[in-house]
């Protein structure tokens, strides 16, 4: 093999992530690594590439033990890897990304940088255009795709890619699978982590599953859409509880949805000289759910920005629940009853999960004054115990019972995706903002997510507008769906009707379908598939 892990153990501090991994990845293959939440796939990676020192097990690179070795010398040798989520340097323009990349290559052959370069650039003419842009103000596929385009001019001998899809358009993900393949076709060996298993299967024909930092299974990568034993849903599992069709079709009635509870008109948004929201305008009901979608870049969440009130806006007007808070910042909108989720998961590393989820709870809290709390006064106990039950029931509804006292920097990218998820629904919001809340989540979670997002929208009433990239996920949550482009509004529409849009087909959906398919939910209808695949919709 050419890379070959054998009883590889990997602890932080005094907590133990990996238990005797073995992996063994051959000459020019693909591979599939697979797992649940918090399984220490990405653990298993940063060990291969040295940036952290296993104290068990040896790990071989073309024969040589490496098991010790710093970073630097694995990237001397070949071993290339693209973090997930934040790959790139925010303050550094993409010029300065690829001269960055190109660190390892012999100075007196400009000729080869300059070659690979314009190869990267070929692929993604996005990056010419953004060619002296800081890389923090690309969008989410942007800033992917300059990653990838920085490990292909490294020339890797091992590329590994960690979370690829993580919050991307299907377009963009089918593009960056053909990306892949090109690196592969040049020569390198692959090993892919990805939490759908669908898109695994687009690349991989082999796979690892891990959970609990063992291997679990290792094998064809189809057989793993067979083995419901090992692809369940770990933290979600039971969400659906209660929830039976007669329930959904009560929080589905038109009925439900009279009452505006925000609005938003002419919304509009400027970056320099560059329109990144314009004119949107868009109403959502009480207990609607209402989908957000679009490319990479389309202004998806600038808009959550600007309704949260993080950001001021150029032009336009925001109301919730008839109060125009357009002037308000985004503790007083919290105050009336907005909830917001983000990209990243903002929630405190160094604070416990249930220590997180309780400063949700904070707009509900009776007594706030410190002499009631230096003297624990039985309103202020009362108040704590409120607060302790509530933290109970939804790490309970979550399904977090396992890591409710731990570090959440202890917790995966999915894991704390969870966690923001409990956070946003803690204040009881009236309107919930959540932004790709599948992101980094395994395949069976988001399937178990859209039950879990209804359960919570017929308990409590909160109308949802989401971001999601996930269309099986999207469309069987969607009461209509929004896309846009450019960040202006394409159409708005019931699910079918936006789906079988030529315009969202060419722009968004891509000509994919297993990228699609992310999850193994409500499939993609099949009028959009076949408009897809025979090239109706204009590329």
């Amino acid at each position: 093999p050419l890379l070959s892990c054998s009883g590889v153990d990997v602890s932080y501090d005094k907590v133990q992530i990996l238990f005797g991994v073995d992996l063994d990845v051959e000459q020019g293959e693909i591979i599939a690594l697979l797992g649940t939440n918090g399984a220490g796939k990405s653990t298993l990676l940063k060990a291969v590439s040295g940036l952290v020192d296993p104290h068990g097990g040896t790990i071989l690179f073309g024969g040589v033990d490496i098991t010790h070795e710093s970073a630097v010398d694995t990237a001397k040798r070949g071993i290339v890897q693209v973090p997930g989520g934040k790959a790139v340097f925010p303050t550094l323009t993409v010029a300065e990304h690829f001269r960055a990349g190109c660190w390892l290559y012999d100075k007196d052959d400009p000729a080869e940088i300059a070659a690979r370069t314009a190869q990267v650039l070929e692929m993604f003419p996005r990056l010419t255009e953004r060619w002296d842009q800081m890389a923090g103000n690309l969008s989410g596929g942007e800033q992917q795709q300059l990653a990838l385009g920085m490990a292909f001019v490294a020339k890797p001998r091992l590329l590994i890619i960690d979370e690829l899809s993580l919050g991307l358009a299907p377009a963009i993900v089918a593009q960056l699978l053909d990306i892949v393949r090109q690196i592969h076709a040049e020569g390198a060996t692959i090993i892919l982590v990805e939490q759908s298993v669908n898109v695994a299967l687009t690349i991989a024909t082999r796979a690892y599953f891990m959970e609990k930092g063992e291997v679990r299974f290792s094998g064809p990568t189809a057989e793993l859409l067979e083995r419901d034993d090992i692809l369940r849903s770990e933290f979600l599992q039971g969400a659906s509880d209660g929830m039976s069709a007669n329930a959904v079709a009560v929080t589905k009635a038109p009925a439900f949805f009279d009452r505006p509870v925000l609005e938003v008109n002419g919304l509009t948004r400027r970056f320099g000289g560059i329109t990144a929201v314009r004119d949107v305008s868009f109403t959502l009901h009480e207990g609607q759910i209402l989908g957000l979608i679009g490319p990479n870049g389309a202004g998806k969440t600038t808009i959550f920005d600007l309704i949260s009130g993080h950001l001021p806006n150029d032009g336009g007007r925001i109301a919730l629940n008839g109060i125009d808070v357009t002037e308000w910042g985004p503790d007083r909108r919290a105050a009336i009853g907005l909830g917001r989720s983000f990209q990243d998961a903002r929630i405190f590393p160094s604070l416990t999960v249930s220590e997180n989820i309780a400063l949700g709870l904070e707009r509900h809290i009776d007594v706030t004054d410190h002499v009631s709390a230096l003297f624990a006064t039985p309103a202020m106990r009362e108040s704590e115990a409120d607060v302790a039950y509530t933290v109970d029931d939804l790490i309970e509804l979550i399904g977090l019972q396992a890591y409710r006292d731990k570090f959440v920097s202890e917790l995966s990218t999915g894991s704390r995706r969870i966690v923001d998820l409990a956070m946003s629904i803690a204040p009881d919001p009236m309107v919930l903002l959540l932004d790709e809340p599948s992101s980094g989540i395994a395949q069976r979670e988001t399937e178990a997510l859209g039950p879990l997002l209804r359960r919570i929208r017929q308990e409590t009433g909160c109308a949802m507008l989401i971001i999601e990239h996930d269309m099986p996920l999207i469309m069987s949550l969607s009461d209509e769906i929004i896309a846009l482009e450019l960040g202006a509004v394409v159409l708005q529409g019931q699910v079918d009707e936006v789906m079988n849009d030529p315009q969202v087909i060419s722009s968004y959906l891509g000509g994919d379908i297993s990228t699609i398919e992310r999850s193994g939910g409500k499939k993609v209808s099949e009028t959009s598939q076949t408009a897809t695949l025979n090239g109706q919709a204009p590329r």
